[in-house]
């Protein structure tokens, strides 16, 4: 009898290997598309010459049809439809709330709002401004916490700070900029990047530690250590990136972000630096972004990292990619974003993977249709693990910068179960305004 049962066993395993095997052949034949026709929402407009702009956006895991995004300084935008309709409203905090928003949901759907510090309310003419990044956090949208903080040095001076969330765990992960005082011209004077984590969905954080290995100036630019992005690889390991003094750098923790590698690793040449002149806007910053594929695709486990420069000429600035699929230890050559053929501007980038596929997504302003400054927002995506890109305007109509008010540092793009929401700033006639694109990928029978 128990050769039996140990043969109608094996039995079984082997129809569900066979089935299993089927499922899979039966997914890889269905593929998914970017829509022909793609509706641009506007968000809000505003008024004044801050804000709102760079924005950022996050897509629900839970949900996806609750949307939640941020612009300078204080501005919440939530969606509970896709991103078709929204409600605005102010963030508000003790510690003040001063731009530099990054939203993301966690695994579990609550949010994440982190920003820049100003507890007295004056900006530069106080001491504390800038003294800490703040995350409020919510599990509504529109009940939002005071804020938490890591533990780090409020003498000095914080700024330029990402989230990230590891799937595994739902460990919250971020990283920043510390500087001894921004803007100064000392040489003593110096900047770093940290990392922070919380495992408690951001009512606590562990200490901040320091990143990187060398260490910048205070002054904003190409020699300061900045753009700092973390992610989690899908074997716990977590990954910092930023730019530096013409490099993109990356460093490795393997145990929880307690400690880095001594050394920092260049993975690309970052030609003319991460900050540089693009006609019609204030300034303009390349910096990288790095994420997982965490899809069950045949790329899953990958690295990629992304960032604009100018090493065609600083009349054409370019898009790039590189990929890693060993941890981060070696990286593929440079690959061109943008598929133009002009020298033109394509730049203010922002890159996701939906973990449902694996696809790879982009948006970016891009001028290769004008001789001008008129400016048009495209989307690019990769089906292949950034192997072939494609790309398509998704803006409607083109808008016009003007370098007298402040357009921000950054957009941003979310991507998930198939939903791609970008987001972007646009000026009209001086007045800055934020909107997103409504890209549900319809499926296509091979």
């Amino acid at each position: 009898m128990r050769f039996f049962l140990l043969v109608i066993r094996a039995v079984g395993l082997l129809l569900i290997v066979i089935l299993s095997s089927c499922t899979r052949r039966m997914l890889s034949t269905v593929e998914y598309e970017i829509p022909a026709n793609i509706a641009n929402i506007k968000i809000q407009t505003g008024s004044g010459f801050v804000g709102p702009c760079e924005p950022s956006i996050s897509i629900s895991p839970v949900d996806p049809n609750f949307v939640v995004a941020g612009a300078v300084l204080d501005n919440l935008y939530v969606s509970h439809d896709g991103g078709s309709t929204w409600k605005t409203s102010r963030l508000k905090s003790s510690f003040g709330v001063y731009g530099d928003p990054v939203v993301m949901f966690d695994q579990k759907g609550a949010i994440h709002y982190a920003h820049l510090s100003n507890p007295k309310g004056r900006a530069y003419s106080s001491e504390e401004f800038l003294d800490r990044i703040v995350v409020q956090t919510s599990l509504d949208g529109e009940n939002f916490s005071d804020g938490s903080f890591p533990p780090s040095d409020q003498k000095k001076d914080h700024d330029k700070h990402w989230l990230a969330v590891n799937p595994a765990d739902n460990a919250l992960l971020m990283s920043w900029t510390e500087f001894d005082e921004y803007g100064s011209k000392e040489e003593n004077n110096k900047s770093r990047i940290l990392f922070s984590s919380s495992f408690d969905q951001g009512k606590t954080w562990s200490p901040a530690v320091v990143v990187s290995q060398w260490e910048g100036d205070c002054l904003d630019d190409d020699e300061t250590t900045e753009g700092a992005v973390p992610v989690a690889g899908v074997d716990g390991s977590y990954y910092v990136v930023w730019a530096y003094n013409e490099k993109i750098y990356l460093d490795v923790s393997t145990d929880g972000g307690k400690t880095w590698l001594q050394e920092d690793r260049v993975i690309a040449e970052q030609p003319g630096g991460w900050a540089f002149d693009i006609p019609g806007i204030t300034r303009c910053n390349g910096m990288p972004v790095i994420k997982t594929d965490y899809s069950n695709g045949p790329h899953r486990g990958s690295l990629y990292v992304s960032w604009s420069d100018q090493r065609n000429g600083t009349d054409n600035t370019d898009i790039w990619l590189i990929r890693s699929s060993d941890k981060g230890v070696t990286w593929s050559a440079p690959i061109k974003v943008n598929t133009d053929k002009e020298k033109t501007h394509q730049f203010f980038s922002a890159m996701d993977i939906d973990p449902s596929t694996g696809y790879l997504f982009w948006v970016f302003y891009d001028r290769r249709n004008y001789s001008t400054n008129d400016t048009d927002v495209y989307l690019a995506w990769s089906k292949n693990g950034g192997h072939n890109i494609e790309d398509k305007k998704i803006s409607t109509s083109p808008f016009l910068p003007e370098k007298h008010i402040f357009f921000g540092d950054y957009n941003d793009i979310s991507a998930r179960k198939g939903k791609i929401r970008p987001i972007w700033t646009r000026m009209d006639k001086g007045t800055l305004s934020v909107y997103t694109a409504l890209i549900d990928l319809v499926t296509e029978k091979k």
